[in-house]
């Protein structure tokens, strides 16, 4: 108790001769006193050594007297049997097979385009019409002739029928007749490709030509049509999933620019393999009610292809690999209380969807699992559990 009192004094004793306030690293920095800096580090080095000392003291100490210090802290999870999904994940483009550019069958000068852009059409509505280049006049003709032919084999069949005449005159009249209806129902076919019809009921999306523009057949664009009721998505799937990419199968699509997801299904997949990329298309049907999914539009897929409603899933990060490149976790086994024993125990996997990988063996029901701390620990280690959760959680 002396002593204290006597370094309490002294210590007071020199603060009082000195009289001057200590400065701080910060102080003695800006006056740039090299003298001053130089003594202050020595003061700090001193200090670290000998805290450095006390702490070393202090360690060996608890590792005497605390034999639970060095035992490894952890977090488990209990592995149960849960629904696992796997998804494909691809990207695809709309497309719909009514949307066409609509081209003349025949020849000739535009007469008149009955629609305009943004026009609903029924299939089988008259959309343009094309000069016939004198082919009304020629049915015209043939008709005049063909009433007189008619006549004159009218005729000639009463009197073949009374037994008056000639045999080959009836026959004569006959053929002339009849020829000249195949020639007006000829001349009514060309003509008929003259009215330019709607082959689909749809929406005009966009009038290409003008009236009074020359059409060449199958050629000249005149307008595009687009049905938007029957659409659907296009995607290439690899080979290596034919057998598990089948008709039927669910589909989530999403579509980013519209900020719109919908669920729909497989209705038609590929018969052949792509020899260049290796790959098979895929149908997926698209409801579009309110006509807000356009052709060419993006989409993003996800198909599940894989469904296991038993699965043992953990995450992907507490899996190790030793030398022999086997896959492993920690279970626990000997537990008692919040002490138990780490053991290892060699998995094979299978498929993965985000963090998660189903454990297809090495791995039971209400097995516990060490999660947090799993690269620390050793086999047989004695191990502490601070926490424990559900696989799910």
């Amino acid at each position: 108790m002396k002593k204290i009192y006597s370094l309490t004094i002294l210590t007071l004793v020199l603060l009082a001769c000195s009289g001057e306030k200590e400065q701080s690293v910060e102080e003695l920095v800006a006056t740039d006193n090299a003298e001053g800096i130089q003594k202050k580090k020595d003061e700090l080095v001193n200090q670290q050594q000998a805290l450095a000392v006390q702490i070393k003291q202090l360690d060996e100490k608890l590792q005497s007297i605390s034999p639970d210090r060095n035992v490894p802290l952890i977090t488990t999870i209990m592995v149960n049997n849960e629904e696992f999904k796997h998804y494909l994940e691809l990207q695809g483009s709309v497309e719909t097979k009514q949307n066409i550019v609509v081209t003349p069958e025949t020849g000739g000068i535009i007469t008149r385009i009955y629609v305009k852009e943004g026009q609903k059409v029924s299939r089988g509505q008259l959309l343009a019409s094309i000069d016939d280049g004198g082919l009304s006049q020629q049915k015209a003709q043939l008709e005049i002739q063909a009433d007189l032919a008619k006549t004159t084999y009218e005729r000639q069949k009463r009197l073949w029928d009374q037994k008056i005449g000639s045999e080959i005159q009836y026959l004569q009249s006959k053929s002339q007749y009849e020829s000249l209806q195949k020639g007006i129902a000829q001349i009514n076919q060309q003509l008929s490709k003259n009215s330019v019809r709607a082959p689909f009921s749809g929406v005009i999306d966009d009038v290409i030509t003008e009236q009074g523009n020359v059409a060449a057949p199958g050629q000249t664009q005149l307008m595009r049509l687009v049905n938007l009721s029957d659409m659907y998505i296009k995607t290439d799937v690899p080979e290596s999933y034919i057998t598990s990419i089948k008709e039927g199968k669910t589909v989530e699509v999403e579509f980013p620019v519209l900020g719109k997801s919908i669920t729909s299904e497989i209705r038609q997949t590929g018969n052949f393999i792509n020899p260049a990329n290796r790959t098979f298309d895929v149908e997926i049907a698209v409801p579009n009610k309110d006509r807000s999914i356009k052709p060419n539009l993006t989409a993003r897929l996800k198909i599940n292809d894989y469904t296991n409603d038993k699965a043992i899933l953990i995450p992907q990060s507490i899996i190790s690999e030793n030398a022999d490149g086997q896959q492993y976790v920690y279970v626990l086994s000997d537990k008692k209380e919040d002490k138990a024993t780490a053991k290892q125990v060699v998995i094979k996997t299978g498929r993965t969807q985000g963090d998660k990988i189903e454990v297809l063996s090495g791995l039971e029901e209400n097995a516990e699992v060490i999660r947090e701390g799993a690269r620390s620990v050793k086999n047989g280690q004695t191990v502490k559990i601070i926490s424990s959760n559900n696989s799910n959680a």
